[in-house]
């Protein structure tokens, strides 16, 4: 039987083409989660950018915001507007460094403290339905492969910028 050209076409290219491509199922998995993980925040008003705002902040109050940037890998200028948010909402404030006015540091105020008392429990229920279908053993692989690829291609994009 001969093939045609079409399908010759589709068994040699099958892989990288939507939606098969892994880069395809990637982002749908990405907006899967993300859905879910914005409809846990939404009655707190939140976004999942305030959540790892939040999440910095927990870990360190009063860091300067370009940190905040560098640990996310974010823009400046798209953190800029998800903090003025916060503020507006009281969630955080911002000072200017006593040493260095230069530089922005970012405080949690007593709201965005009390909510490390209540999201990080939901988000980790959340956390554990939205991976249930995986051992814990599986979920530490796929997370540690999905660290893998990250820093892969953050190399390439730094050598590329080089």
């Amino acid at each position: 039987m001969v093939k045609s050209e079409k399908q010759a076409f589709l068994e040699r290219w099958h892989d990288i083409l939507a939606p098969n491509s892994l880069g395809y199922r990637i982002r749908l998995l990405s907006q899967l989660v993300r859905r879910q993980f914005q409809s846990h925040l939404e009655p707190f008003g939140l976004t999942p950018s305030h959540w790892v705002v939040l999440c910095c902040l927990w870990e360190e109050d009063g860091i300067p915001t370009s940190t905040i940037c560098e640990r996310l890998q974010q823009l400046g200028g798209t953190m800029t507007g998800v903090l003025d948010g916060m503020e507006k909402r009281d969630l955080i404030r911002r000072q200017r460094d006593p040493q260095d006015r230069r530089i922005w540091r970012v405080y949690l105020t007593p709201a965005g403290e009390k909510l490390k008392e209540v999201l990080p429990p939901l988000i980790w229920e959340l956390r554990d339905h939205t991976y249930g279908c995986f051992t814990p053993e599986e979920r530490d692989t796929f997370s540690q492969l999905v660290d893998r690829l990250i820093a892969h291609l953050s190399q390439l994009s730094d050598e590329a910028a080089l």
